[in-house]
């Protein structure tokens, strides 16, 4: 199972990871693009981490770390309070 830690929140069951390299003529910074669930009972501490928009991202499988904000973010659902909700996130983090 893939994981991403986003400063000290591991987001665990990642799918559709990519990578890719951008500016690579300016010594290239990365974008990483990912998908993952959530579950109501998680949601109020992911999306404070979220908000935050300062991470150091570590993607151990891929020997990754980077400081990054948010390039891209959206939920299937907006209410993940209802009870036993979950809702697919889809993020793309870009190095700083």
């Amino acid at each position: 199972m893939m994981e991403i830690h986003i400063n000290d929140l591991i987001i665990d069951d990642v799918s559709n990871f990519r990578e890719q390299v951008l500016d690579s003529e300016n010594g290239g910074r990365r974008l990483i693009q990912f998908d993952f669930k959530v579950h109501s009972d998680d949601y109020h501490r992911i999306t404070t981490e979220l908000y935050k928009n300062e991470f150091l991202v570590r993607v151990p499988e891929y020997n990754l770390e980077f400081n990054a904000v948010i390039q891209n973010y959206y939920t299937s659902i907006t209410d993940l309070y209802v009870e036993d909700a979950i809702g697919e996130f889809s993020l793309a983090l870009v190095e700083k």
